[in-house]
């Protein structure tokens, strides 16, 4: 905990990391505000200004004689658009960073290259990357890229901008197909997403095209406690 924040936000961190973590599931009674006043030696108006933030941020919700209690409203992804996930956690007042596990230029094996619409050996731009709201990880972004459709893709600061950010830049986008499925973690994914090896995840599996061609294939991994993945069809604009 950083105690050079605010108290209130110091509060609202060691809520959010309770929750965040599991210790705290959907449903569980959090400590009265009279119990962290006591355990912060803070006022009750501080107490009352984190958790009165955590409500609107549908962290938690009040039920009036009893007590306040865990909501967690994940975040939802739309499957019918590809949008930034940088600027969703931004709509909701959070703050998005991400980390760059892997930038680097490779041979496509042929199921990659096949993916993409290429020759199996050919050059392609693999990246992954840790998406985060509030330091906790909400999104693993394993992804290819054809060097045709975004040859700058390697230079870019990923840390700075989301790949999705750029590759919208490099042409419109025509087309998009997702799959999804639910998976149990490798260690790998445990580690970088920081859930324990029982928990189940949502798999997002993506391809996009522009321009005539695929520009990139992804592995989109989310963690089942803290996202939900849905979509809103407008039967009218379908037909």
């Amino acid at each position: 905990m950083n105690k050079k924040n605010p108290q209130y936000e110091r509060i609202k961190e060691h809520i959010t990391n309770k929750v965040m973590s599991g210790e705290w599931p959907v449903g569980y009674r959090i400590p009265t505000e009279e119990a962290f006043v006591e355990q912060f030696s803070v006022s009750r108006m501080t107490v009352h200004r984190a958790v009165r933030e955590l409500v609107v941020e549908g962290l938690v919700h009040r039920q009036p004689g009893a007590g306040t209690f865990v909501t967690n409203e994940r975040p939802s992804l739309d499957l019918v658009k590809v949008g930034n996930i940088a600027d969703e956690v931004r709509s909701r007042g959070h703050e998005h960073a991400s980390t760059v596990q892997l930038l680097r230029q490779e041979l496509a094996t042929a199921s990659v290259a096949k993916a993409l619409g290429l020759r199996p050996g050919a050059k392609v731009f693999h990246s992954i990357i840790v998406h985060m709201e509030n330091h906790w990880p909400i999104q693993l972004e394993e992804r290819y890229v054809n060097p045709k459709a975004a040859p700058n893709y390697l230079k870019q600061d990923f840390t700075a901008h989301t790949p999705n950010a750029y590759l919208m830049t490099m042409g419109p986008l025509e087309r998009i197909e997702h799959t999804i499925e639910a998976v149990v973690p490798n260690a790998s994914t445990c580690d970088l997403l920081r859930i324990p090896p029982t928990e189940p995840c949502l798999l997002l599996h993506r391809r996009t095209w522009s321009m005539g061609r695929v520009v990139t294939r992804a592995w989109l991994t989310h963690p089942g406690s803290r996202y939900r993945l849905g979509a809103v069809f407008d039967e009218a604009a379908a037909r």
